[in-house]
């Protein structure tokens, strides 16, 4: 159970839900924990600090090592107190795991521009302000041996319809995530992207019929379904053992973990000189229509299963 001994990490969004999971049992494996968690509610008003005090006392309950910040990682310069609250109070940091988030969902024809600006905000902004100062710290340090883990989303990987504003922050933190560990190897960072899943108070405000289009099943247990599932992998990256593993997006879902691959054409037309128009239209369809219907689709898996 000393696994990630002697290690200061940063859980945010750690009041509820698979944050929580994931700064209890890297507590267990004996990490000092920073549970981040502004205390809002699923569409991200509000504030209240009991969700994050009270998983901070259930891991010193345990024997382990924990402190509470209630800071909003969508703004920026509140972002830096939390970096700052784990060299104020464990001298250094060597993980950070970005796990808030929000939902704000709605068809892309009658999403505000409030409702798109909060969840970027929150997921792809927040995700960027905290590693922006834990990595201004990583630089400086260069003792190697640091991780930062951020979480991403089936909705965006596969375009989830009635959730434009998440699918684009998440598939986003995707490309953030792949810039991170180009650069910031040489630091001894490595940057990899956990999409989950699990029963959560977020993932239960999405339709039955959107989830099992993409890829839910509907008839895993509670035990599949518990946020614990999610955590395994997320410690094991955490720890100095992973440092083999950067740049890549794993899957944690019920019983499952996978590795994603990386994208790359699956289809080239090569020519000999510059295409013109009309060769779009003599090759296109011919070379490239039969690539792509073998692609998983969401939006034609989701007319199918919504019978539109």
């Amino acid at each position: 159970m000393d696994r990630l001994k002697d290690r200061v990490v940063i859980v945010t969004g750690a009041g509820r839900g698979i944050g929580a999971s994931c700064a209890k049992s890297m507590a267990a494996e004996g990490a000092a924990v920073v549970v981040n968690d502004l205390g809002g509610s699923v569409d991200g008003e509000g504030s209240d600090i009991t969700p994050a005090d009270e998983v901070v006392a259930e891991i010193r309950a345990a024997g382990g090592t924990a402190v509470a910040n209630h800071d909003d990682v969508s703004n920026f310069d509140a972002s830096e107190q939390i970096i700052r609250t784990a060299l104020n109070e464990y001298g250094r940091l060597d993980c950070l795991v970005n796990v808030a988030g929000i939902l704000r969902d709605r068809m892309v024809f009658n999403m505000t521009e409030a409702e798109w600006d909060a969840v970027i905000a929150v997921h792809l902004k927040g995700t960027f302000n905290t590693t922006k100062f834990a990595s201004i710290y990583w630089r400086t340090e260069r003792q190697g041996d640091y991780r930062l883990i951020n979480f991403t989303s089936v909705s965006g990987l596969s375009g989830a319809p009635g959730q434009p504003n998440y699918a684009a922050a998440k598939l986003g933190i995707v490309g953030f995530t792949y810039s991170c560990a180009n650069a910031l190897g040489r630091y001894g960072v490595t940057s990899n992207a956990i999409s989950p899943g699990a029963g959560t108070r977020m993932g239960g405000t999405i339709p039955t019929d959107r989830r099992r289009a993409l890829g839910a099943n509907p008839n895993r247990n509670e035990d599949e379904m518990s946020p614990n599932n999610v955590a395994p992998p997320v410690v094991y990256l955490c720890s100095k053992d992973s440092g083999w593993l950067n740049g890549q997006v794993i899957g944690a879902s019920g019983y499952q973990v996978s590795l994603f691959n990386q994208p790359e054409p699956i289809r080239t037309l090569q020519g000999k000189e510059s295409w013109t128009i009309d060769d779009m239209w003599t090759h296109m369809e011919k070379q490239f229509k039969s690539a792509v219907d073998h692609t998983t689709i969401y939006s034609a898996r989701a007319r199918e299963e919504q019978g539109n």
